[in-house]
């Protein structure tokens, strides 16, 4: 059986941050009636944290073990 290796941990980690950063506590400390940029600030949080994860998900693809 082969290991799963460091790619695999740092996906694992990944995902485990997104639904960390995509549940009840999070979401709910971002809304509030509220603007930043012309947009609700919910709406601005869960653009930027889906932003970071794919930008961390392309860093972890990209990288060479």
């Amino acid at each position: 059986m082969k290991r799963p290796g460091r790619r695999g941990t740092q996906l694992a980690c990944l995902f485990l941050l997104g639904c960390l950063l995509f549940n009840f506590p999070m979401l709910a400390l971002f809304n509030v009636p509220a603007k930043i940029l012309g947009l609700p600030v919910l709406y601005a949080y869960v653009f930027t944290v889906w932003l970071l994860l794919i930008v961390l998900l392309a860093v972890v693809m990209e990288r060479k073990d």
